[in-house]
């Protein structure tokens, strides 16, 4: 019935039009008929880590050179980079700000944007109703690419633990989607300059977070950016002091926006988002890694880049405030 021991794992499994290797593994051995046993919960690859005893985190975790023990258990350990390196770029704070990602098959996006500024009001009979406009965005968006050389010689790794070795991936994937963030920032801050509000005195008060709080009207502040030199005022003011104790690995405000820290934002501006509306990430592919290096051993210099970019997609819905 379970098929996870008979599949022929090779090379070729990567480079499959329009499939990664996940996609392929599950194909041959759906995750769904799994449901009732003792593997419920693994997808196609983890499967596959059992089926040869690939052991990548825990006490008597393996080392590197497990995954080379056989040619097929080398096909195993490009998935094994590229989640290790996803894991990174997904404790950077991209996905608190992004609202949907788009999948792009070029490096040029030209989405679509809305019109929507007739009043929502009530109609009188035989009138023609208010009109929302959905159409071609008159902008195209060009991709960048982000991308590493992580030079590493199989003989310094192989007697390395994999979670250890997983640790300094996700370190490259964290910084690498860092660098990211830099490019969302810019595109949201450049979006709110015409609507930026000023602090009212010389310092920045609790009063000024409440004043770009109330500038969202069919919006709703969910998150608010700031770095860490401004988070530092912010978390000694008076009113964060008494506020309930904070959830672990979150700050809010008294208001209920999320504070995050922001390193890419410069200190002398707070971006207020609706993280729901306002920020569209555009990209071409995945992580692309050179797997075939990877299964030959030939670590020695390995790359990993990804085609992103990004564009606003409501402009009320990203607000500025202005501490210079």
């Amino acid at each position: 019935m379970y098929q996870y021991k008979n599949i022929k794992l090779e090379k070729g499994m990567y480079h499959l039009t329009n499939k990664s290797f996940l996609q392929v593994l599950e194909d041959a051995d759906p995750s769904a008929q799994y449901a009732n046993s003792p593997m419920k919960g693994l997808d196609a690859y983890e499967r596959q880590l059992k089926r040869f005893d690939i052991r990548i985190s825990g006490a008597h975790c393996d080392r590197v050179e497990k995954f080379f023990t056989t040619t097929e258990t080398a096909v195993l350990f490009p998935e094994f980079v590229r989640r290790a390196i996803i894991q990174g770029m997904e404790e950077s704070i991209l996905p608190e700000i992004t609202a949907v990602v788009s999948a792009c098959d070029s490096n040029r996006y030209q989405g679509c944007e809305l019109n929507d500024s007739a009043n929502y009001t009530t109609t009188n009979a035989g009138a023609d109703l208010p009109v929302s406009s959905i159409m071609e965005s008159a902008q195209t968006v060009t991709l960048e690419k982000y991308g590493r050389t992580i030079h590493a010689s199989y003989e310094a790794v192989r007697q390395q633990r994999l979670d250890v070795f997983a640790l300094m991936l996700r370190r490259v994937g964290k910084r690498l989607a860092d660098s990211i963030v830099t490019k969302a920032v810019t595109v949201l801050k450049t979006s709110a300059v015409p609507s930026k509000i000023s602090k009212s005195g010389s310092t920045i008060a609790y009063s000024d977070l409440g004043v770009l709080y109330g500038t969202f009207h069919s919006f709703r502040m969910k998150a608010m950016l700031a770095s860490p030199a401004v988070m530092a005022q912010i978390l000694v003011m008076n009113q964060m002091l008494e506020t309930s104790s904070q959830e672990v690995g979150e700050i809010r405000l008294p208001f209920g926006t999320k504070l995050i820290n922001c390193p890419q934002l410069d200190d002398t501006t707070i971006l207020g988002l609706d993280t729901d509306f306002a920020l569209e990430q555009i990209q071409s592919s995945e992580i692309v890694l050179e797997t075939d290096k990877l299964i030959d051993r030939q670590l020695d210099s390995m790359t990993v880049s990804v085609n992103i970019s990004f564009r606003t997609l409501m402009t009320d819905a990203v607000k500025m405030l202005d501490l210079a």
